[in-house]
């Protein structure tokens, strides 16, 4: 489906900061990127409150607003704008949870912090253990790992932080995921 008419005129105006565009474009949008944050978690089996479900809104509406719109200005109209922005709102949405979850920052729907049920030992031992492994790695390796797992980075994000092709990221996740399993991890 190619860009409407409406939707090229409102993208238009937000780009030209037309008082009163964004939030049109907000009441517009708000539902589908709410529907992506909610089926996103539900394919993942999160459970979110509804304060996360609506952090994770704020996200994907910050990222669009990032950077004077960059990623407004990159759309080049060859799908429908909600096409595109369900796909930038999955990986903004995937990427916070991926960090969230990491960060221990998700209520995940009520349930307690693990810190406060008395697990924060064992997450220490788990961290102390996933830095001894990485630690068995060359530098570029680990950083990317910790990159990709544990802060959730993109490809095109961790090669420009590690200063490789973007093309060689996966292949190098691979292989080391290769050499930790050869370990016994």
């Amino acid at each position: 489906m190619a860009l409407s008419e409406i939707d090229r005129n409102l993208l238009e105006r937000c780009l030209a900061r037309r008082p009163g565009s964004w939030e049109d474009f907000i009441d517009r949008f708000l539902g589908l990127a709410t529907h992506v944050v909610n089926h996103t978690a539900q394919a993942r089996s999160i459970k979110l409150s509804a304060a996360d479900r609506d952090d994770l809104c704020s996200d994907v509406f910050l990222a669009i607003v990032k950077d004077d719109f960059a990623l407004l200005r990159r759309f080049r109209g060859q799908s429908s704008l909600a096409t595109y922005l369900t796909v930038v709102a999955r990986r903004v949405v995937v990427r916070e949870l991926l960090q969230k979850k990491t960060l221990g920052r998700l209520s995940l729907g009520g349930v307690r912090d693990p810190e406060t049920n008395g697990n924060h030992e064992q997450r220490i031992n788990d961290r102390d253990q996933v830095e001894r492994l990485l630690s068995g790695l060359d530098d570029n390796e680990a950083r990317i790992i910790r990159l990709y797992h544990l802060e959730g980075r993109s490809y095109q994000e961790i090669s420009t932080a590690v200063g490789v092709p973007e093309n060689s990221v996966g292949p190098t996740l691979s292989r080391v995921r290769d050499k930790l399993r050869q370990a016994g991890v």
